[in-house]
């Protein structure tokens, strides 16, 4: 960590006389030891010491700035105290729960220094002290061995090659059978629960001998390849490229991953399926809810909610309210909404969609309805609330979603529906095929579900192609509103979306205009100017800041005009080094008070908390907030998400980035007052139209292109979108009916 100066890597003994700090999610630990009658401050990242133990460390001494000499422990070995007047102290510490001073006094008088071989051999033994019951003996018995249980596991996981942090979580997530695992089912650690990648565990499993043949190896490897093309979009992989991928990476021979793979597919590890006659192997979890998902879409298709006579007058009725007239596609739109069990409802900006989608709305309301609105992201919910007037959730929170410590839960489910009438989803090109599942079965059978989206923006970070699939069916009831109204044309923002999209070149403004265009011929002048733009024109002639109103959006993370570099230029100006401002280096980057931030992971655990003591749960990847305050002494953070205060350990600091500048896939979903977008030299296989498009359509106020006009055009003349291998198309042209439909419909619901 940089805000050490460091020594010369040496061994230290001592014992443990006081614990100062300990965090239980990120380990970090501030403790004294007393070696050689020398009093020692230590720091490190271990489980919980407790008084009297005997640490035996690895690691240097370090200059703390602010807390002077420690010893920084790179590694940590806790043994149990040997000596009688040692164990007092271990047994007065806390470290078995139920023993306080005078109990601890009267075992070590009775037993002297072999007090601990009693409680972790003959427990019972310890109802001879008056006071402990033969329950109480028990009781203490189990606590020592659990106490001592997860000593051996981190142990035993730290000896294989792991952190004392991953350790943790592999404690957290297995117990005991840990140690177990790594002899039997070393690939076990290669989940992606537990974080730690599948090539770091076969480089620790072949150093220790396993054979590159092992089938648990193979097992594991193609298990990676295909989790691992989760993260390209791909819910499915066909079989001929499975096997010479996986092959490959494991470095054995083709029958034999073959092989491998019958057999996990025999054991339902696996799913094979054919779609248009070729072989595709899924991982289950992927299968079963494109499968499902195409079971509940194709019966809510066949369904008429209602069957209005008057829906004509009823429209008629909202547009003398509202002043307004709309179109046939919305009038087609706002019928088909009222009266299907489920609606695709697509477009462009400007082509009327949130209008139409008040109109639903008001009609709903007009039936009792009740009416919930979501969105895959914070900021697309808040957005769909502002333009409605209604409150939105994102559908994590409308689900209530939850980690139970091993897995991702759902509060509402099949077991318990939301209680709703009618869902609504905002921005649905951005939700990926798990979390729609989890979504369509927490719905009622007779649940009307509208899903909003313009399929021309990226498709979901995560894996699957949802909304493009439901259209490209036909199963699905859509309709696509292309008219751009007249309002909307006035916005040169939505009139070059549109050009974008029909593949022609932008046009940009004059003075009063929304939407600029600066030429640099260097990566080095468009650095320059971007951020001389958001630091200071801008905030000059707008009084808009960078760190609230300006969102520099770039094509990609890495390179010279990637958003890493820029954050880095970004952060240097906007918020400079300074004694008075504290700052930290952690997993690679600095940060400081005052910096804009970005949660690139869902964290399900991460409290919160508002000025109104209101508390919640969840901060889900791509939430952009304010840091507020580091904590050097307690190893924390405090940033702020829009009023919700979240305290962050350092550990859990690596799922934060800087986020003055975003790649444009982060940026989905949101919307901002000014968009800077930098365009020179595109990699190629980011310079496509869609990119672009997505990019343009985040711009509320504002947008101002740096670059130039080669790179601009090589964007909008690159058509191609992303392959995705993906079954729920394929699934819905299959025709399945309500009748394949899981059994849980009841009829007197809709009576």
């Amino acid at each position: 960590m940089e805000q050490y100066q460091t020594s010369e890597t040496i061994e230290l003994t001592g014992k443990v006389t006081a614990v100062t700090y300990h965090n239980d999610i990120s380990l970090w630990t501030v403790f004294t030891v007393d070696a050689d009658g020398q009093s020692i401050q230590a720091v490190g990242i271990m489980s919980k010491p407790n008084v009297g133990e005997i640490v035996v460390m690895q690691g240097e001494y370090v200059e703390h700035p602010t807390y002077g000499t420690q010893f920084y422990a790179e590694t940590a070995e806790r043994h149990l105290p040997e000596r009688a007047e040692d164990i007092l102290d271990y047994l007065m510490s806390g470290a078995i729960k139920g023993i306080g001073r005078a109990t601890a006094t009267a075992i070590i008088r009775k037993f002297g220094d072999n007090a601990l071989k009693i409680f972790e051999n003959d427990p019972l033994r310890l109802a001879e002290i008056k006071g402990i019951s033969l329950a109480k003996a028990r009781q203490l018995g189990e606590e020592f061995r659990k106490q001592f249980g997860m000593r051996e596991a981190i142990l035993a996981c730290t000896d294989f090659g792991l952190s004392p942090a991953e350790a943790m979580r592999c404690w957290r997530l297995w117990g005991q059978s840990v140690v177990d695992r790594i002899s039997k089912a070393p690939y076990d650690f290669c989940t992606p629960d537990l974080q730690i990648g599948f090539d770091r565990i076969d480089d620790i499993c072949l150093k220790n001998g396993t054979d590159r043949e092992d089938r648990s190896r193979v097992r594991a490897g193609i298990r990676h390849v295909l989790t691992h093309n989760l993260n390209n979009g791909h819910t499915c992989i066909p079989l001929d490229k499975l096997l010479p991928t996986s092959a490959g990476l494991l470095q054995v021979e083709q029958q034999l991953a073959a092989n491998t793979l019958t057999e996990m597919v025999e054991e339902g590890q696996l799913s094979l399926t054919t779609l248009k006659e070729k072989p595709f192997v899924f991982l289950p979890d992927l299968y079963d809810a494109e499968r499902y998902i195409a079971k509940e879409l194709a019966f809510r298709a066949d369904i008429l909610l209602f069957q209005h006579n008057n829906t004509e007058e009823l429209i008629r009725q909202i547009e003398e309210h509202n002043q307004i007239t709309y179109d046939s596609e919305q009038k087609r739109a706002i019928d088909a909404a009222i009266n299907r069990g489920v609606l695709v409802l697509t477009g462009g900006p400007g082509t009327g969609k949130t209008t139409t989608l008040r109109a639903v709305l008001m009609l709903l309301e007009a039936e009792g309805e009740n009416v919930v609105l979501a969105a895959p992201t914070g900021r697309a919910a808040q957005r769909l609330a502002d333009l409605t007037g209604c409150e939105a959730k994102t559908i994590h929170r409308l689900l209530k979603a939850q980690w139970n410590g091993q897995a991702q839960e759902f509060f509402h489910n099949e077991q318990n529906p939301l209680d709703a009438t009618t869902v609504i989803v905002d921005e649905m090109s951005m939700v990926d095929v798990l979390l729609f599942d989890r979504l369509i079965r927490a719905l009622k059978p007779n649940c009307r579900l509208i899903l909003v989206g313009d399929t021309d923006q990226l498709p979901a970070v995560g894996a699957g192609n949802v909304l493009g699939d439901m259209i490209d069916s036909g199963r699905i009831p859509v309709v696509q509103l292309k008219k751009v109204f007249r309002q909307a044309m006035t916005s040169e923002i939505v009139t070059n979306a549109h050009r974008i999209v029909a593949g022609e070149f932008p046009k940009w403004s004059g003075r009063d205009g929304d939407c600029f265009f600066i030429r640099k011929g260097n990566y080095t002048a468009v650095t320059e100017t971007v951020v001389d733009l958001c630091c200071r024109r801008l905030p000059d002639s707008y009084g808009k800041s960078v760190r609230h109103d300006i969102q520099v959006l770039c094509p990609g993370r890495k390179g010279e005009i990637g958003s890493i570099s820029l954050n880095q230029k970004l952060q240097e100006r906007a918020n400079p080094f300074s004694y008075d401002t504290p700052n930290v280096s952690l997993h690679g980057q600095l940060f400081r008070v005052g910096d804009k931030v970005m949660q690139v992971r869902n964290n399900y655990d991460l409290s919160w908390i508002k000025e109104d003591g209101s508390i919640g749960y969840g901060i889900f990847n791509g939430e952009i907030g304010i840091l507020k305050k580091i904590q050097a002494r307690e190893q924390e953070f405090e940033v702020d998400f829009d009023g919700r205060v979240v305290t962050y350990t350092y550990q859990e600091v690596q799922d934060l980035e800087l986020a003055y500048a975003i790649t444009i896939h982060k940026s989905q979903g949101s919307e901002f007052d000014i968009v800077v977008l930098p365009i020179y030299r595109t990699q190629p296989k980011l310079a496509y139209r869609n990119l672009l498009y997505t990019a343009v359509t985040r711009a509320k106020t504002l947008l101002i292109i740096v670059g130039t006009e080669e790179a601009i055009g090589q964007m909008i003349d690159n058509v191609r979108k992303s392959k995705r291998y993906t079954a729920l198309k394929t699934f819905l042209d299959e025709g399945i009916s309500h009748g394949e439909r899981i059994s849980r419909m009841d009829e007197e619901i809709f009576g």
